[in-house]
């Protein structure tokens, strides 16, 4: 089995075979309910009973079908490299990297959109999501398979998109994250400005803006790890991008999106009520984009340490955003709502992975209607 062609016909097939015949032993094997010995004892006899290849070729296969499983196929250098932030599948012979903030081609392919399409249906059932025109577009999680990422993916079906092949998209995040002296070393900051930023986390309600893949979610990770531990903390998320790795009294909650199967769904404004009542010292939204603003804004006002990220073009514009959210879900008016932003008196605004101003509010000026702020950095 020297050939490449020939290599990829036969994995294309013998995953084929798990994702129709042996589905089960998948979903075991995600679930925890097969270790990966057995489950690779299993291909190997399904292999030597259905394929009638020479010993060397059904080794060969094997390894092959391992990388497929247990990685995630042609992405996984791509997955592995800890320089490539975001990985873009626009079509099976065009995928496209961010590394170190850069969009580039990624240099690797799939064979085929067959291939490609396969591979699509695996990453769905290796992570538990139907994929159908009733669920056309797709976001989960995958914490399990990457040793060093948590890998968020974004899918869309051709029911949707213009073209006829899926768009897959991969947000890698680390799972040992910087801290603050490892953002200082990386340049995101100088060392007065983290010596700054951890004392006014410690002690007023923050607000980190900026756009994307700006280094809002990597400052907001470092910070919330110089909490003292003799705080409680809560963590409310869409996607599981926030984690801990010191502080011994973090929850973490995120939302569940209904799907065309079941009626089950949890979203950050459903989470943040239920969350509220845990008997919580900082409250933290990993990504502020709905109705939870209000119940952000209004445990703020009542004193409560607060924190979340934002998409803003500005740290001036970050207050106008939140309170943009905060009425879908508000009966106050637009001035109300400006009037209670004062309470989070420390704006973060990020760029290109450095922070690029950090500004105090000093208040809201009834005449001019708006909010007062001085720059700190």
């Amino acid at each position: 089995m020297t050939d490449t062609a020939s290599r990829g016909e036969l994995l294309q097939r013998l995953v084929g075979d798990y994702l129709s015949q042996k589905q089960t032993q998948l979903l075991q094997l995600r679930r925890g309910g097969m270790e990966k010995e057995a489950f690779l004892a299993d291909a190997r006899h399904h292999i030597s009973e259905k394929y009638l290849l020479p010993q060397e070729d059904a080794a060969q296969l094997l390894e092959d079908f391992a990388q497929y499983i247990f990685g995630y196929s042609v992405l996984s250098p791509l997955i592995d490299d800890p320089l490539i932030s975001d990985i873009r599948v626009i079509g099976y012979d065009r995928i496209r990297i961010k590394r170190e903030g850069k969009r580039m081609d990624a240099r690797v392919s799939f064979s085929s959109e067959k291939e490609y399409r396969q591979f699509v249906d695996y990453a769905a059932t290796k992570n538990q999501v139907s994929i159908s025109n009733l669920n056309a577009i797709q976001r989960f999680t995958d914490t399990e398979s990457h040793p060093e990422f948590i890998l968020r993916f974004t899918l869309s079906m051709p029911l949707v998109n213009t073209y006829r092949e899926p768009y897959l998209c991969i947000r890698k995040v680390p799972k040992h994250f910087p801290q603050m002296r490892d953002l200082v070393e990386a340049g995101m900051m100088e060392q007065p400005c983290a010596e700054a930023l951890i004392r006014l986390f410690r002690s007023r309600s923050t607000l980190i803006c900026g756009g994307n893949s700006s280094g809002k979610t990597t400052l907001l990770n470092a910070l919330k790890e110089t909490l003292p531990d003799d705080l409680s903390v809560l963590v409310v998320q869409q996607a599981d991008e926030l984690t801990t790795q010191f502080h011994p009294d973090t929850m973490f909650l995120h939302s569940v999106p209904q799907t065309a199967e079941g009626k089950v769904s949890y979203d950050l404004k459903a989470i943040s009520i239920a969350g509220l009542t845990m008997d919580v010292d900082c409250f933290i939204i990993g990504e502020i984009k709905g109705a939870e603003a209000l119940y952000l804004l209004n445990a703020a006002c009542t004193g409560q340490l607060c924190a979340g990220t934002i998409h803003s073009s500005s740290p001036e514009r970050a207050a106008d955003k939140l309170v943009d959210y905060a009425m879908y879900e508000s009966s106050y008016s637009r001035n109300e709502l400006m009037r209670m932003m004062d309470c989070f008196q420390t704006l973060i605004f990020m760029k290109n992975y450095r922070v690029s101003r950090v500004l105090r509010c000093r208040g809201w000026d009834e005449d001019r209607k708006e909010l007062l702020y001085d720059r700190i950095f």
